[in-house]
């Protein structure tokens, strides 16, 4: 009896001149977990998308249980049982849950039944996902729209699991429910397959690791024999000091004051709750919380994209409250906002980045006519300084990789000279050289005078980056530490209102 689920020999495939795999070898068993690593741009999320029947290999053969076969479509995929969770979601913002979940399956291609939505109750329980169905996904939070997504593959009862960073937007105790999904999936003889850049996920879920250096393969080792230091120095194919820089400024100045502000989310809830602190130039405040506390819309208000309910947001004693993003900039506050949804709120997908470097200056030229030779250069400069994997400054951002995708974002903000940088969740879905290269770019802007506040989930990493660490818990703040003075474990204590220790005096 055969057991590999999945063997793939030789594959290439070619984009122009870009070489996106290159004689690439990779199996996985049923019963097995197998995690994919590379840096961003290596090659994994399009040799993934092959399997998917997203792209044709160039060349190379694929065998599903032991049986070479051609995948010329998602539908060929799915007829082998092959469900892939990709990285950037694929759903109908006016549709609900249900409709994405059962949208293409053969049972039922038009409308939602009792039986269909029995099931798909059925599978959530089963799995621990919790969804409302009826719940339209334009209303829905980046990791409800990730929920979906994995309940679309198991309705279609995969059994060979694909997933693209899928704790990349889940909350830690989501991210268990997910590793819980998947080890139920590896006892019943499922394959799966997990692209990650998470390296304790990496050892903490998976059976082996495949490594890819520049579109190929370099090696598959057994997580049970490595550790994350040689995982890193074979995905970069040098060794990388893990640690980050969090250099002195001697700037003292407040440039945002906040005060007593509450804002309410989408469905008229209080999403923060008389919120006051201080944001100094030259500073970087880390902003911790469980997904949901208040973050998104803390960044949106201070941006002008979302009204205030109460409070203030003062920017040199000049009030921001009720002010849109072009009237705040009209008052002299150069501010840049990296949103979490980079396709979504960030960037056109479908432009390249010529073309998103001009929606943020269009409005400041002189003359009725575009001028792109100044957006052309910038875009030439942020490919060099970020080290952007692209075919081109014209291919649009949607068939870049993820971390490609946030590069381009984050130079394009950090080029428009702000004095004040909201970015949330920077180096999501970022490999380990990319991560790096967002920190030395922050720091950069924070030795400039730049005030920071930074969205982060990672809480060793702002530790280390912060100066200090704004916690919030259902909407209030439970405390703001000094980054250097704290810990993981009172960080934690705090996200989840254990223990509360109010606005301290430097707040």
């Amino acid at each position: 009896m055969n057991n590999t689920a999945i063997e793939l020999s030789g594959i290439r495939k070619t984009f122009g001149t870009v070489i996106a795999n290159n004689n690439v070898n990779l199996s996985v068993n049923k019963g097995e977990i197998l995690a994919l690593l590379g840096e961003n741009g290596s090659g994994k999320t399009t040799l993934m998308n092959i399997l998917a029947g997203i792209y044709l290999p160039d060349e190379g053969t694929i065998k599903v249980d032991g049986k070479e076969v051609h995948i010329n479509s998602p539908e060929d995929a799915n007829k082998l049982g092959i469900g892939m969770i990709h990285q950037h979601f694929k759903l109908i913002e006016v549709h609900s849950a249900a409709d994405n979940i059962i949208l293409g399956s053969k049972d039922n291609p038009f409308f939602l039944t009792k039986k269909r939505s029995q099931k798909i109750h059925e599978i959530s329980e089963s799995f621990g996902l919790e969804i409302d169905p009826d719940k339209k996904i334009y209303n829905m939070s980046v990791s409800e729209k990730q929920t979906v997504e994995i309940l679309k593959v198991l309705y279609k009862g995969a059994k060979i699991l694909i997933l693209d960073e899928p704790t990349a937007v889940l909350t830690p105790q989501e991210t268990k429910k997910l590793f819980a999904i998947l080890r139920k999936m590896k006892e019943k003889g499922c394959a799966v397959i997990i692209i990650t850049h998470k390296l304790n996920e990496v050892l903490e879920i998976s059976d082996r690791v495949t490594i890819l250096r520049k579109g190929e393969s370099i090696t598959t080792v057994n997580t049970a024999e490595t550790n994350a230091n040689e995982l890193t120095e074979l995905m970069v194919g040098k060794a990388v000091e893990l640690s980050i820089d969090r250099p002195e400024t001697e700037y003292n100045e407040n440039v945002l004051e906040i005060h007593r502000l509450t804002v309410q989310n989408e469905e008229g809830m209080d999403a923060l709750k008389d919120v006051s602190f201080s944001l100094k130039k030259g500073e970087i405040l880390g902003v911790a919380g469980i997904a949901g506390s208040g973050q998104k819309e803390l960044c949106e208000a201070i941006a002008g994209l979302l009204k205030a309910k109460e409070g203030a947001i003062l920017h040199h004693k000049q009030n921001l409250v009720g002010k849109t993003p072009a009237e705040i900039i009209n008052l002299g506050v150069s501010m840049s906002f990296i949103p979490e949804d980079r396709l979504g709120m960030g960037l056109v997908a479908s432009m390249g980045m010529v073309e998103n470097m001009l929606l943020k200056t269009y409005s400041q030229g002189k003359t009725p006519f575009v001028e792109k030779k100044e957006a052309r250069e910038l875009s030439e400069k942020i490919i060099e300084k970020l080290e952007i994997s692209t075919p081109g400054i014209d291919t649009p951002v949607r068939r870049l990789s993820g971390g490609n995708v946030q590069k381009v974002l984050l130079g394009r903000e950090i080029e428009n000279n702000p004095n004040v940088l909201i970015t949330a969740y920077a180096v999501r879905g970022l490999d380990i050289n990319s991560s790096y290269t967002v920190y030395d770019a922050l720091n950069e802007q924070k030795q400039k005078g730049v005030a920071i506040l930074f969205i982060g989930e990672d809480l060793d990493v702002m530790l280390e980056l912060c100066d200090r660490i704004m916690v919030l818990c259902h909407g209030e703040i439970t405390g703001i530490v000094n980054a250097g003075e704290t810990t993981k474990e009172e960080l934690g204590l705090l996200m989840t209102g254990a223990i509360n220790k109010g606005v301290s005096a430097n707040a």
